[in-house]
């Protein structure tokens, strides 16, 4: 039991809270590139990523694994890209900080999904079964680099005016 549920509940609702973010996040990130701001897009984006990093301490553990320092560095760019957004409206260095800051976030949530399917997938596991193989390297390399990109673009394209 997690917090009164099922693990294999809790699994769930921390998946689908995940899945939501990512989802999110790809629309904020487009909103970016085309210079939009998407208010309630980038809420759903940073708080349902928020909540994926708080949920994902909820799981049991020994001691403290890769997945709870992706979770530590999640939430101190997701107190960034917060910050910019809601307490800055993007002003001046705040827009490209907030840009690094939601690309970041997007990207560590990726990589994670990028993990769990290399775990859970049947017809991937074998492929990279201890994560180290070529085929895993390469689905996180090409990850990072339409990362980088979506990161570069962004700075440059985004560029919302005051609220």
């Amino acid at each position: 039991m997690v917090f009164g549920l099922t693990l294999s509940t809790y699994t769930t609702m921390h998946v689908l809270i995940s899945l939501v973010a990512i989802a999110s996040g790809l629309v904020v990130m487009a909103g970016m590139l085309q210079n939009k701001r998407l208010p309630l897009w980038t809420s759903v984006f940073l708080w349902t990523t928020v909540l994926t990093s708080v949920t994902g301490f909820g799981f049991p553990f020994e001691r403290l694994l890769p997945s709870h320092y992706f979770g530590f560095a999640s939430l101190a760019v997701l107190a960034v890209a917060i910050l910019a957004a809601y307490s800055f409206d993007f002003a001046g260095p705040w827009r490209w900080l907030y840009v690094i800051a939601a690309v970041v976030a997007l990207y560590l949530n990726v990589f994670v999904l990028i993990v769990q399917l290399f775990l859970k997938i049947a017809f991937l596991q074998p492929l990279a079964p201890t994560q180290s193989e070529p085929p895993f390297a390469i689905a996180q390399g090409l990850a990072l680099l339409v990362f980088l990109f979506l990161g570069y673009a962004g700075v440059r394209r985004f560029h919302p005016q005051p609220a």
